[in-house]
């Protein structure tokens, strides 16, 4: 039985800490999505140049 009320005891501590929760705005959400997002394409064009780089420092070091 100690395991089965230990497991109540669980669910009854989830649900009171998720009542805590703030939770964003609409607004806010959308926010944070165009900064994720424009985060992301920032990441995305430096790789893609630092690879383009590389790839050409390789490239006339090997002789190809």
């Amino acid at each position: 039985m100690a395991k089965k009320e230990n497991l109540i005891t669980f669910f009854q501590d989830v649900r009171d800490e998720a009542e805590k929760v703030t939770w964003p705005s609409r607004r806010e959400l959308g926010i944070s999505t165009v900064m994720v997002v424009i985060m992301v394409i920032a990441a995305s064009a430096f790789f893609l140049g630092a690879d383009a780089l590389l790839k050409l420092v390789v490239d006339r070091l090997l002789g190809i």
